[in-house]
């Protein structure tokens, strides 16, 4: 969910957010986990996150960085209570065993690597959560096309299915960036941060604009993701039992702006983590 050209600038910058987080390799922070219990059945023992910046937790501290611990997948800020805080509580043994492999920027061809390197953790459990970038593009005609983006996101699983047959796959759908424009359009400063900083220009440049063309464009991009989330629902269908989809309730999500940083009002700040962190949560680990 940020800007190509912003991806180098960005590695920089979470290198320095994992350094001021103490450099703990879980889910970026240190020191907040959950006491561990016994190891419960069903549960397992390690897990990946893969994706983009929302996954990664970027902006969730109120700076423009990575914020790992924030991350509603692999986070440890007892505040988001992520997937991985709540395994913990019932099983012991995924303490440290937990990967962020989710990058700002990343689109849906980047997903493929991010699998390998699950696969070489051998990760017990993996999340998913990608294609908010495919959709952010400088204009409409720079969107991953639908049948690109299945292609890339089929790859991936399907390295996942070949390197990691038993474990369980959580793929969860893209956020309504719509929606963030209904909720943003009448904040002046909203307007000025995405003017600014060229936020998901495919949707939110000239965001007050009524003009046929605008209107046009933001449905378009709104049509694209929803297109999107019918290939990752698909998708996790073929792949079988052990790929379970969140029914949408990512992009159900009603977001207003309390729920996103103040920083480029877009990425979800803490409280926002938490919403998905909720939402995507399996309430049983039987599949």
């Amino acid at each position: 969910m940020v800007r190509r050209w912003h991806v180098a600038v960005l590695a920089v910058l979470g290198v320095l957010a994992l350094a001021c987080e103490g450099g703990a390799g879980a889910g970026g922070g240190g020191g907040g986990d959950p006491a561990p219990t016994a190891s419960a059945k069903g549960y397992p023992n390690s897990m990946a996150a893969l994706g983009d910046s929302i996954s990664a937790g970027f902006g969730s501290c109120g700076a423009y960085l990575v914020c790992g611990r924030n991350s509603w997948s692999t986070g440890t800020a007892e505040a988001v209570d992520s997937h991985y805080r709540r395994i913990l509580a019932k099983n012991s043994k995924i303490r440290g065993n937990v990967r962020n492999f989710a990058r700002p920027g990343a689109e849906a061809d980047a997903l493929a690597g991010q699998a390998a390197r699950a696969v070489d953790m051998k990760a017990q459990y993996v999340t998913v959560l990608i294609g908010a970038n495919d959709a952010c593009a400088d204009r409409v005609t720079g969107m991953t096309s639908v049948a690109t983006f299945r292609a890339e996101v089929d790859r991936a699983l399907d390295r996942l299915k070949a390197g990691l047959p038993k474990s369980r796959i959580l793929v969860a759908s893209i956020p309504d960036v719509y929606r963030l424009w209904e909720m943003g359009r009448e904040s002046t400063q909203a307007v000025r941060v995405w003017d600014r900083l060229d936020i998901c220009p495919s949707m939110l440049a000239n965001p007050n604009s009524e003009a046929d063309a605008d209107e046009d464009r933001r449905r378009a991009v709104r049509d694209r993701i929803d297109a999107y989330n019918d290939e990752l629902r698909e998708l996790c269908r073929g792949y079988g039992k052990k790929c379970r989809w969140d029914g949408g309730q990512v992009h159900q999500v009603r977001y207003g702006l309390d729920r996103v940083n103040q920083v480029d009002y877009f990425h979800p700040n803490l409280e926002g983590q938490a919403d998905l962190a909720d939402v995507t949560f399996p309430r049983r680990f039987n599949w």
